[in-house]
């Protein structure tokens, strides 16, 4: 009974088991209130099945949240692999996953997230219709992280427009922890917008190829040590690494305005909201700011679509400004809000979304 009362917020979960070719994977369906679930799938090299299953649970919730923010007609779900995604990947491993995927006759939908790759989904799409963030090759929107970069400018514009009452950002200083697929789009963007900025990575080399990059910008970017980022004096705090680095050790040192960034689950705490709220540093919701991957996939659902996705990338913008808007008129915080609003707009399409039924796929089903 300690399990399901673990996963009682979830509607379910299946664990897949393939000897042959050595999957271990977890699939969580958090709530498909809004529509099939849908999720990305992380391949990491778990220390147990136990952090492997938290992690499953905790990102599909969010994906609920995320989903009905970013109003994609999609619900939360997400799939963990456990294995070391730099030596465990074969394509039979994908053929595998994507026979566990089909097997859910559409209430899921999958795509590349952290230790994965659009081009490990090739071949799980041999197996099953319900993979998105494919490969332009293959059918796909291509490389999700320009629209979520995107996004999170849109966001940062937003928090900028509260703090100082514009969206300008030119002689404004940020703050990137994580110079990776998104954050160094993110990184480059701001720079042209005339911003000056303090980069951090685990990994030195992605910081190295950066500054070879944008050389003759030198002196408008700043390196600082992974733990140096958060004490550093910035405008905003613009996270794109792993989650829960705002949490009671890295609030007290914070010494921005604002936070917005691209980083899942970036509270280690739902309480952290508060915390920042008391302390004066308005938090733009992650699920929110970084939804434009989230946007861009599942729009493939319906036949890719740039234009279409941009155009509702937009919305990023308008949908943070109601969720500050909402906040401040109700004395709470942002995160709160955020929840709040989110979890009306599901109470509200209830009896709406009766389109889906495990036993019919949705008519936009769109390969074999």
């Amino acid at each position: 009974m300690d399990f399901f009362q673990k996963i009682a917020e979830h509607e379910q979960v299946v664990f897949c088991n393939d000897p042959s070719t050595g999957l271990k994977a977890i699939i969580a369906i958090h709530n498909t209130t809004l529509g099939p679930a849908t999720g990305g799938c992380r391949m990491w090299p778990y220390r147990s099945f136990e952090e492997a299953l938290e992690d499953a649970l905790r990102l599909s919730r969010g994906m609920t949240y995320k989903c009905a923010a970013a109003d994609v007609d999609f619900g939360g779900g997400k799939a963990v692999i456990i294995g070391d995604p730099n030596k465990d990947k074969t394509p039979e491993l994908f053929r595998a996953f994507g026979q566990f995927v089909e097997s859910l006759h559409g209430r899921f939908y999958t795509g590349t997230d952290m230790g994965t790759m659009p081009e490990d989904f090739v071949h799980a799409a041999k197996e099953t219709n319900f993979i998105l963030g494919l490969p332009e090759e293959y059918g796909g929107n291509g490389d999700s992280a320009v629209s979520t970069a995107q996004g999170v400018l849109y966001g940062i514009q937003a928090t900028g427009r509260v703090l100082w009452g514009s969206e300008d950002l030119s002689d404004k200083t940020f703050s990137i922890q994580g110079m990776g697929k998104v954050g160094s789009k993110i990184a480059e963007k701001l720079l042209e917008a005339g911003a000056n900025l303090y980069i951090t990575d685990v990994n030195d080399q992605v910081i190295d190829r950066f500054l070879d990059k944008y050389s003759s910008e030198r002196n408008r970017i700043k390196v600082v040590g992974k733990n140096e980022i958060f004490g550093v004096e910035a405008d905003i705090f613009v996270p794109c690494a792993t989650g829960g680095i705002i949490n009671d050790d890295t609030i007290e040192v914070l010494r921005v305005k604002g936070i917005a960034g691209s980083a899942n689950n970036q509270l280690l705490d739902r309480t952290h909201g508060d915390v920042l709220k008391e302390k004066g540093i308005l938090y733009a919701p992650d699920y929110i700011v970084n939804a434009g991957g989230l946007i861009q996939v599942t729009d493939e659902a319906y036949g890719p679509n740039k234009d279409r996705v941009m155009k509702k990338t937009k919305a990023i913008y308008h949908t943070l400004m109601e969720v500050f808007s909402y906040a401040e008129k109700n004395g709470i915080s942002t995160a709160k809000a955020a929840d709040t609003i989110c979890e009306k707009k599901i109470e509200e399409r209830k009896n709406r979304n009766n389109f889906f039924r495990p036993d019919k796929p949705p008519k936009w089903r769109i390969r074999h």
